[in-house]
């Protein structure tokens, strides 16, 4: 199968999925590597293809237009990353990503896509299993969170909800 056939299997298959898939099932379904996935999802957003890559693999991403976001400035610890995701899925937000904005190497950001209770505890696990620093420990602690919402008044009630838990930062 050639390149342009591939992606478009892959294509194909990011579509059909409500789930991230992993690399490594993408190349297994496609019969090559994983590096070779990696460049066909990096051609892709070359053309614009909205590939987001999560912790749980990749997702074909579209925001709905009728959804709002806002970005959180926040800080807390790392055991209260678990009740921070919390906080904000159990008051019906979608956690895009994470932000940091470090001294040396500017803005890193990277795609969580957190939709609901399951998703916080996977991400908890992967960063307790995989004995990986969170982001935030390069910024001690401060980083921000691009949340999606259905409206307004949920992202104030998010809002409101990371205040009282004194995780939001105001200046």
């Amino acid at each position: 199968m050639e390149g342009s056939e591939r992606r478009e299997k892959l294509l194909e298959i990011l579509k059909g999925s409500k789930e991230p898939v992993s690399g490594s099932e993408l190349a297994g379904k496609l019969g090559v590597s994983r590096q070779v996935i990696v460049q066909d999802i990096a051609l892709l957003r070359a053309v614009n293809k909205n590939i987001l890559s999560t912790t749980k693999g990749y997702i074909l991403y579209y925001q709905e237009s009728q959804k709002v976001n806002r970005c959180f400035l926040v800080k807390h610890t790392t055991d209260q990353i678990e009740d921070e995701l919390l906080t904000i899925v159990d008051n019906g937000g979608k956690v895009l990503d994470v932000i940091v904005s470090h001294d040396i190497y500017g803005e890193i950001s990277t795609n969580l896509i957190i939709s609901n209770r399951q998703d916080v505890y996977d991400f908890v696990q992967k960063i307790k299993y995989k004995k990986t620093v969170p982001l935030k420990e390069l910024t001690d602690g401060i980083h921000l969170h691009t949340v999606e919402a259905d409206t307004e008044t949920i992202l104030d009630n998010i809002e409101e909800a990371l205040r009282r838990k004194n995780y939001l930062l105001t200046f």
